[in-house]
């Protein structure tokens, strides 16, 4: 009998990056030296102090259900890291511990997205967004963004968007696929101008804290009724561990608390008495040195590529991403891609997984790699865009 799946799951696209992986996964597992650059996952394994706390929870045998907002503690941890990083005074009671950044933007797009309506966010961006706004039988309205405005989303750009159907909008900063921020006087205005329309903002600081010359302000030293995602993942560098947070205005609370009774019912415990251990200076101390070499990285890899030929036309501030404009080589993203998998075993992501604005002609690095790996990728790449054609596969 022919199964019926609903439109809803249908609609959903998958990573075009998926398929590349397993290519080079086969080429891997055939004996080839491939080089990972596509995917978003850091390469440094999770701190040791967390990984101590996190054997220390099981062994006292914190394996049970948490309460569904977390442990107090947690929350406790990240009020105070709030006030020293940022300067803000955070009630405890405002943060949900969350599976994941994905947990916080399902309870976000659950409470405030009613079927049929609508987020602005930038194109390109983070495809899972959208395709959680589609899950909650909401929208998502792509927004063309470009080098002018260093691909993020502007008050301007809002209102020349919004219309009877929007709700909110959702921005991130730093951004994926981009690197780019929005700085406090851009996060101030952006909070104003949905205000005026009566419309939340959400704001994606799941790359916070790797940033590059400069220090990534947060929408709640300037919005106190704003929604924020974060992460363990990124940083904290506890991607496996599956934990992330969200901060909600004090009214918003019951109704996301029950949210989360019903779709996960709470994040994994000892995953959250291990985060306990990332606040402390010998953890801090060790994501700051993470944080210097991924800036490293980013300082090679950027004027590498652009030798080549690589339009990169803003310099990313943050995160480890480079979106690069391939125009020059002509052909699309996919098969450029592919090309080098196949001929150079180098691997990095198709636009096309961020969105729809210009995505054939762009291509994403993750510089999740060494700088001596990083390379190895340049000197690879310059010797397969000499046999790179638009119609070579």
């Amino acid at each position: 009998m022919a199964q019926s799946f609903s439109a809803r799951s249908r609609a959903i696209e998958p990573f075009h990056v998926m398929a590349l992986l397993a290519r080079a996964n086969e080429l891997q597992a055939a004996g080839h030296d491939v080089i990972h650059l596509e995917i978003g996952e850091p390469d440094f394994s999770t701190a040791a102090p967390i990984v101590a706390a996190g054997q220390a929870a099981l062994a006292a045998g914190h394996t049970r259900y948490t309460a569904a907002r977390g442990i107090p503690q947690l929350r406790e941890a990240l009020a105070g890291f709030y006030a020293q990083r940022y300067g803000v005074s955070l009630n405890p009671e405002r943060i949900l511990i969350t599976p994941g950044g994905s947990g916080a933007l399902l309870l976000a797009a659950s409470l405030l997205v009613d079927p049929g309506k609508h987020w602005l966010l930038a194109d390109p961006g983070y495809p899972c967004n959208r395709h959680f706004l589609r899950l909650v039988e909401g929208a998502a309205q792509l927004v063309p963004v470009g080098p002018e405005s260093r691909y993020q989303l502007t008050p301007q750009l809002v209102e020349r968007h919004w219309d009877g159907d929007s709700v909110g909008a959702l921005v991130a900063s730093p951004a994926n696929p981009t690197g780019t921020l929005l700085h406090k006087d851009e996060l101030a205005a952006l909070a104003g101008s949905l205000k005026q329309r009566g419309g939340h903002l959400v704001v994606d600081e799941i790359y916070h804290g790797l940033t590059y010359g400069c220090d990534a302000a947060s929408v709640l030293e300037v919005d106190d009724d704003a929604f924020v995602l974060n992460s363990f993942s990124k940083y904290f560098g506890m991607t496996g561990w599956r934990l992330g947070w969200l901060v909600a205005p004090e009214n918003a609370v019951p109704e996301l608390e029950k949210l989360a009774q019903n779709l996960y019912i709470s994040a994994p415990s000892m995953a959250q008495y291990a985060a306990l251990a990332c606040f402390t200076p010998e953890s801090l101390a060790i994501f700051e040195a993470r944080r210097h070499e991924f800036q490293r990285r980013r300082d090679y890899l950027l004027p590498a590529l652009r030798e080549l030929g690589f339009r990169i036309a803003v310099e990313p501030e943050g995160a480890f991403y480079l979106y690069a404009d391939i125009s020059a080589f002509g052909g699309d993203a996919f098969a450029f891609c592919r090309h080098f998998i196949e001929t150079e075993h180098v691997a990095f992501t198709p636009g096309l997984d961020f969105g729809r604005h210009l995505a054939g002609h762009h291509v994403r690095f993750a510089y999740t790699q060494s700088v001596e790996r990083l390379q190895q990728a340049v000197e690879r790449i310059a010797r397969g865009l000499k046999t790179w054609s638009p119609d070579a596969l």
